[in-house]
Order: C-alpha cells, then structure tokens, then sequence
C-alpha cells in the first residue's frame, strides 16, 4: 500500500471513529469534512464513493444501531430517553423511522425483536466499516500461557439469525446471577462455521468464568471449563461484531506459517469491552487459537 494511500484511509478511518465517539453531537458536513481535513465539497462524494451510502445514511444507521441495542439488551434507557439520544426531537418520530427500518416499533423490539430485518437493516452499516477492515499481521499475534477456566455456559445452536434471542437470555441469566461483564469474564466458543451451509448447524456458547457455585439449569445454564495451555491469541480493536476475518488469519494464515500446530479444541474469543457502553471502535476482544 501506498504512503497517499494509507493516508486517505487513515483519514477516513479518523471520520468513522469520530462519529461514533460523537452520536449525540451534531455531525454536519462542515464538522466531518474537517475532521478527515478534505474540502466539504469533495469529502461528501469521497465518503459515499469509499463507503457505499452517504454520510447522512451513515449516520442514521449507526445512531439507530445504538438505539436497537439500547432497546434490545439494556432496560436502563426509557424508550423516549433512546430517541432523544438517536437525534430525534420526539418519540413519535422515532417511532415512525424505527418502524420503518425495522418493521416494528420501538416497545415491540424491546419486547421481542425480529432479527432477520434488522440484519438485513444495518448490512450497508457492515459493508461500510469492512472496506477499512484492519490487514493482520504475524506481529499482531502473541503466544500465552493462559490458565483454565470455569465457565457457565448458554448454548445456541441453529440458526444464527436468532443468536439475538440467545444472548438477550444469557444477560438477564448473568444479571441474576450477579455475574457483571466487570468482574466475571465473557467468552465465545465457536463450534461452528460463522454461516455454515445449513443455518440448522450454526453452534455456538455464550459463557461467563466464574468461581462461584453454579447449578446446572436444565437445557438453559450448563457448567464446563474452557481449558488452559498454549494459545496463539490475536487482539481485535473496533468493530467486534464479526471476529470471522481475525479468526481466519489465525487458522488459514498464520498456523501454517507458524510450525504450530492446533489442539482438539475450538476457536474462541474474550469479550473485552461492549458496545453500547463503549463506542464501537473502542470495543476490544481476544481470538485464542489453542495450541499443542
């Protein structure tokens, strides 16, 4: 890559990132086009020529992506206290632009969200963000010793669409647990293919580490162990929704290149940070790739 190359990207990189720390602000052309210090004029067609969408669309799904998460994992946020924070001056309108985007209302999604549309909402908002994805590196790879670990764990196996339902679940279990992201670790097992062939065999386990007693729950809450030994670990910063690209580095790339080879365990990951509690570009997660 080119040093004017990189310097555009980075430029671009730097208006994405402020976006997303400044939600609440207001993010005009005059203050975005200063920020990736082009001239208004050419920034507005640069961004949705880089992009795909434009500057306002950008906007708008990342704000709303905000609110649906609000709306779907946390009860700490009025649904009016959300639209206000979505930029949107009263309920009823963002009632109006949720319902369109979404096919449901506000006080619907919280209730019982229909995921399908809303993957399909926000899939510009991913394509977007996957044209400035981070290139690994064998620099960006560390070789741990980690120790084992009790984990809780909530299996989803099936369709990935309804991998929302599952973790909804998984938090109010660990809120009454008291087992708060803070203090008890969060992991993802991935015994599967991101998008397998049939949705029916997508699986995957939404775990918590813990010391403390758990009793197993039926089909809901099982106990296990993710175990310890030498791992090749690569660190993900921004844009954890999709691990897919740093967990394919790790197994297509860098093991062949290595001399290592990988033990009978799966792929998985520690959530590090989450959004909405910290802009999406600051969130951060661990790719461990279990190693002989």
């Amino acid at each position: 890559m080119t040093a004017a190359l990189q310097n555009y990207r980075d430029r671009m990189r730097r208006v994405l990132d402020y976006i997303d720390r400044h939600l609440d602000a207001d993010l005009d052309l005059e203050t975005l086009s200063g920020v990736a210090a082009f001239s208004r004029f050419h920034f507005h067609r640069q961004f949705t020529a880089t992009f795909g969408l434009s500057v306002h669309r950008y906007v708008q799904l990342a704000r709303m992506k905000r609110a649906s998460y609000l709306l779907a994992y946390s009860d700490a946020d009025s649904v009016t206290d959300i639209a206000m924070e979505a930029g949107y001056d009263a309920p009823d309108a963002f009632a109006r632009a949720f319902r369109q985007r979404f096919g449901q209302s506000p006080s619907s999604f919280r209730n019982a969200p229909e995921w399908e549309p809303w993957l399909v909402a926000f899939g510009p908002l991913d394509s977007a963000r996957s044209k400035l994805m981070k290139i690994f590196t064998t620099d960006d790879v560390t070789i741990r010793d980690v120790p084992p670990t009790r984990v809780a764990i909530m299996e989803h196996r099936g369709d990935p669409a309804r991998l929302g339902d599952t973790v909804r679940r998984f938090i109010a279990w660990r809120k009454s647990a008291g087992l708060h992201p803070r203090t008890s670790p969060t992991f993802n097992v991935w015994r599967s293919e991101r998008r397998p062939s049939s949705p029916a065999a997508y699986s995957t386990d939404l775990c918590v580490g813990t010391e403390q007693p758990i009793e197993a729950n039926g089909e809901e809450i099982k106990v296990g162990e993710i175990p310890g030994g030498r791992c090749a670990v690569l660190r993900v910063v921004g844009y954890t929704d999709n691990l897919e690209p740093a967990a394919l580095y790790l197994y297509r790339d860098w093991l062949p290149a290595s001399g290592e080879e990988a033990r009978d365990f799966p792929l998985y990951c520690q959530r590090l940070s989450f959004f909405p509690e910290v802009p999406e570009h600051e969130t951060e997660a661990d790719v461990f790739l279990p190693l002989k």
